[in-house]
Parts: C-alpha cells; sequence; structure tokens
C-alpha cells in the first residue's frame, strides 16, 4: 500500500507522534512525513498539507501553532459547535479541510496536556475527572479522538476515492483488580481478630456470623469469584487481564499478606489462564522503590516478567509515575481512566504510546485505555445496577462505532452479589453480553 504523504514545514515531535496516532495506529494506513516542499507538490500519492499556509491547491488542513512549539503552557482552547459535539482549537481559513485542528486536538487530549497544568489534587493527589476539559465540554463519554480520525478518514476518502483504508476490528479485553483476594479468609489472627472486633464495635451481626462460617469452612468467601470469572472466560472466550496488589499491609493497601502459601497459589493458578500484570500499591508514586520490590516479588511467584500494570487507586501523576514504570521495564498501562466518572480520560479507545511532554519523545509506553470501573458506578455515582447497565450499554456501543478496543475495570469482590454489590453480578454479566455481541 502507497503511503500517505503529509507536508508540514518543520518536523517536531508532537508532528511525528500525532499523525502516526492517526495514520498507522488508527486508519491503518502508512504515513511519509516530509518537509521538502517539492517533493510534496511533484508527487503522485495521495497527500495533505499542515501548517499554517496553503502552497497549492492540495488537501490542506490549517495548524493552530501547538504541534510546532515546545514546552507547556496554558493555550486557549476556544470550544465551538462542530458536528454534533464540541471542538476546539478552531482556525479561521476557508481553504482548511476543517474549520479547527484536529490534529492539535487529538494531541491535547491523548497527552494529557491539561493534568501538566496546575490542578487541585483531590484527596488521592488525582487529576479528577470533573477538572477535565471533556467533561466541561460533555464529550468524556465520547471517543473523540477516534471520531476525529474518522473525519480525517472521511476527508481524504473525498479527495482519494481510490484510497482504501483497512477494516479495524472491534475488540473487547476485560481486566479485573485484585485489591483483597479474600473477604475474611487468609487474613491472618490479628486480622481476623480486629475484623471481629469492628463488627462488634458497629453491632454488624451478620458480618460476625458470616465471617465465623467462612473461617470454619462452612461457607465459601464472598470475595473469591474468582472460578465464576474463569466459567465467564470460558463461555464467552474471552482473555482477560489481572492486576494483583502484592504489597505489605497498608492504610490502603489490604491485599492478603504476600508470603501466604494459599494467595500465592492463586496468583499462580490466574497466571496459568491469563494475563498477569502489577497492581503497584498507593505509596508508589511517591516512592518508586516500592515499585521495584513488588513487581520482583510478584515475579517471584509466576516465574515470568511482569511487562503490565495498573496504578491501585488509578493515582497518576505525569510524567513520574509513567516513567517510573518505563524505568522497570513495564511496557503496558491500564490505568488510564477516571475514578470519579466513566467514558474516555484520553479521549480514546485505541492503544497508544505515551508521549512525554516534559521531554518532547514518544515512549514506548503503551497505555490502554477503560472505559468503565465498577466503583465509578456504584461508589462514585451512586447508581442502581439498572441505571449502571445503560451506562456501560452507551460506552459500548460509541466504541463499536469507531470499531475501538473497550476495556472494563472490575474487582472480584463485586461478582460477590451481597452487601453493597447486591445485584451487580447481573451488571458485569449484562456488560459481557454486551461486549462481546
Amino acid at each position: 500500500m502507497d503511503p500517505i504523504l503529509i507536508y508540514a514545514p518543520v518536523k517536531t515531535g508532537r508532528i511525528r507522534y500525532v499523525f502516526r496516532l492517526v495514520l498507522e495506529d488508527i486508519l491503518k494506513v502508512p504515513h511519509k512525513l516530509t518537509t521538502d516542499l517539492e517533493e510534496f507538490l511533484s508527487s503522485d500519492l495521495p497527500k495533505f498539507m499542515y501548517g499554517d499556509e496553503a502552497h497549492s491547491d492540495d488537501l490542506f488542513f490549517k495548524s493552530s501553532g501547538l504541534l510546532f512549539t515546545r514546552g507547556i503552557e496554558r493555550v486557549d482552547l476556544d470550544p465551538f459547535d462542530f458536528d454534533g459535539s464540541k471542538a476546539f482549537f478552531p482556525v479561521y481559513a476557508e481553504n482548511s479541510a476543517l474549520p479547527f485542528d484536529v490534529f492539535a486536538s487529538i494531541f491535547y487530549l491523548v497527552s494529557r496536556y491539561e493534568e501538566y497544568l496546575p490542578f487541585v489534587k483531590d484527596m488521592h493527589g488525582r487529576f479528577t475527572a470533573h477538572l477535565s476539559i471533556s467533561a466541561k465540554l460533555h464529550i468524556l463519554n465520547k471517543p473523540m479522538v477516534n471520531i476525529w480520525a474518522l473525519k480525517v478518514k472521511e476527508v481524504l476518502e473525498l479527495k482519494y476515492p481510490s484510497l482504501v483504508f483497512p477494516k479495524r476490528r472491534y475488540k473487547f479485553v476485560p481486566t479485573y483488580d485484585i485489591d483483597s483476594a479474600y473477604a475474611y479468609s487468609q487474613k491472618g489472627l490479628v486480622r481476623s481478630v480486629g475484623g471481629y472486633l469492628l463488627s462488634l464495635r458497629d453491632l454488624q451481626w451478620s458480618d460476625i456470623a458470616q465471617r465465623t462460617r467462612v473461617l470454619f469452612g462452612r461457607e465459601k468467601d464472598p470475595f473469591n469469584t474468582f472460578d465464576l470469572q474463569i466459567q465467564y472466560q470460558k463461555e464467552n472466550k474471552l482473555k482477560p487481564v489481572y492486576f494483583f496488589l502484592f504489597a505489605h499491609y497498608g492504610q490502603y493497601d489490604k491485599n492478603i499478606n504476600i508470603r501466604n502459601s494459599r494467595f500465592r497459589f492463586l496468583v499462580k493458578s490466574i497466571g496459568d489462564y491469563a494475563s498477569v500484570g502489577i497492581h503497584p500499591s498507593y505509596n508508589t508514586i511517591e516512592h518508586p522503590g516500592l515499585l521495584k520490590t513488588e513487581i520482583k516479588n510478584l515475579r517471584s511467584v509466576l516465574n515470568k516478567d511482569i511487562s503490565s500494570s495498573r496504578q491501585h487507586f488509578l493515582r497518576i501523576v505525569l510524567p513520574s509515575t509513567y516513567r517510573n514504570l518505563i524505568e522497570q521495564d513495564i511496557t503496558d498501562d491500564y490505568s488510564m481512566g477516571y475514578a470519579a466518572l466513566p467514558g474516555f480520560r484520553a479521549g480514546i479507545c485505541t492503544p497508544f504510546n505515551f508521549y512525554d511532554l516534559d521531554l518532547e519523545i514518544e515512549t514506548k509506553l503503551r497505555i490502554h485505555p477503560f472505559a468503565v470501573m465498577d466503583g465509578t458506578l456504584n461508589d462514585y455515582l451512586g447508581l442502581t445496577p439498572a441505571d449502571a447497565i445503560d451506562h456501560i450499554k452507551a460506552l459500548i456501543k460509541e466504541v463499536k462505532k469507531v470499531d475501538g478496543t473497550f476495556i472494563s475495570l472490575w474487582h472480584n469482590e463485586s461478582l460477590s452479589d451481597q452487601k453493597r454489590w447486591k445485584g451487580w453480578k447481573r451488571v458485569y454479566e449484562q456488560l459481557i453480553k454486551e461486549a462481546v455481541e
């Protein structure tokens, strides 16, 4: 297949990154970038210009300037209505193929440019969903990067009818975070006694009774839903990715002791049928040495390299968190999503490479954005199971429209169908049904 030739007056890191992302990652067509105007004008390849001005009557996308600059500073997005939703970086040129700088807009969302600017952190030190431009413009529930990339495709097809774009295939990737493998079992004497005392203080007699039945082997631990997960996988031919919190006990890290033989057996058995990654503990973003230790300990159980990760509590500080992962040879991260709202944090439902804005380089760390998490729907939004299903269906529909990848984030305890998760097993089964159809 012939490449699409692109003329830009300068080859910056941002330009190289965004054209490779749009054309090769999303649209699946090769491209060639040139700064040689003569080469561009004399070429018979399908082509377009990107810059401040057009030098011929060839296809032209006017630039807003963002991709030709370096450094991070506040920019005027100037949002406006376009094609049924909001767009930004408008350009004012009649000969521009689109009325906004589509490539700058894509770069702004995917690079997480706004997360490098000063912002008020939440209690866990995170950039929250409500601060994002996508939430403010009510486009968080749409994969705008993919939608805009398809708009570029439409423009190119109109200009070059013989241009053939390979068909993308929609994918579904279920993922599980194992923050606490068991509710009562394998906690050890001190934690079990502490659990009894807390339940007694709060007069939670049913908790005391259930804990006792589990500890004496008369009832299965409610968080032990792993057989059910395997059943889902076999019935629907799924390939899940698991992330185990494999850290010492702490305020926000409450999984089983990493030396516990039953827990280690669980980790190893899941590693035999699914991909397993590290779930870096709460304090790893401040103490990267912990990350190295946790990866080493998990690797010793699985007897294989650990290459994927998802941050516990979705704690990401850019760019340091991703640099720490790269330093530990992590190649794939699944943390890109919000805790407070469902949707597309980076505006995209396709895996993409992390661009380090501070260093102005594209890295090899592959980011896999997720669209929905069980805790978001139940804990943050307080939705009923029925309303949660409607939210999930809408997100899956948006991903299918652009032939993207739908990634869900679920926890073993939310499949227990007990207490605050009563009715949520059906939510997950509906999610799978919608996602695999």
